[in-house]
């Protein structure tokens, strides 16, 4: 797939305050810092899309990109952030599961995960309650370069393993560097297989 424009909508605080409109929607989320910010203006082609920041947690709210007027990319605030308030927490998680579960537009979940850690609870948790609530996701793994290809593979079958333990079938695995360009083909293929399947 070729992205000839890519460009921001709308912000939304709750999920009925998305855009009234049918075309599919493939949502990003993550663990704040994991790259979410990188490998959206990487796949988009456009550094500036997504706001990167050194401080995690930046993004509050449900953020639409119109990619070549025919599909979204969505944004969405990432979890795990420790400095927030109980409350605050609350209303992400609210806002986040409003999104996943009532969007009908929705169409996959890439759920992004630091290649160099270990698998993390959070992580773990948060594919289990895609799984129950039967949300199609996928796996990007990001940060590839920071690692050698070997340590990457390995870190990957580690991961697999361990679901593996508690899924029959795993979900699609997508391994990535925004800064080495790497998985963007593979990422953006899969969305435009999922968009032709739609159109019959």
């Amino acid at each position: 797939m070729e992205i000839k424009k890519a460009e921001f909508t709308l912000s939304a605080p709750t999920v009925t305050m998305c855009p009234k409109d049918d075309k599919p929607e493939y949502a990003f989320i993550g663990r704040s810092n994991v790259g979410k910010s990188s490998l959206i203006n990487m796949l988009t082609n456009n550094r500036k899309l997504a706001k990167t920041s050194a401080t995690p947690g930046k993004t509050l709210l449900i953020n639409h990109f119109i990619i070549n007027n025919e599909w979204y990319l969505v944004d969405l605030p990432g979890y795990g952030y420790a400095r927030r308030s109980k409350k605050e927490v609350q209303k992400l998680e609210q806002m986040i599961s409003g999104y996943i579960l009532q969007r009908e537009q929705l169409m996959n979940v890439f759920l992004l995960v630091d290649v160099r850690l270990e698998p993390q609870k959070i992580d773990l948790d948060f594919i289990e309650w895609l799984g129950t609530s039967n949300i199609p996701f996928a796996i990007v793994f990001t940060k590839a370069d920071k690692l050698s290809v070997s340590k990457v593979s390995q870190n990957v079958e580690a991961y697999k393993k361990v679901l593996l333990e508690t899924w029959e079938e795993l979900p699609p695995i997508f391994i990535t560097s925004s800064e080495k360009k790497a998985g963007r083909s593979e990422v953006l293929d899969y969305i435009e297989q999922i968009n032709r399947n739609l159109k019959g």
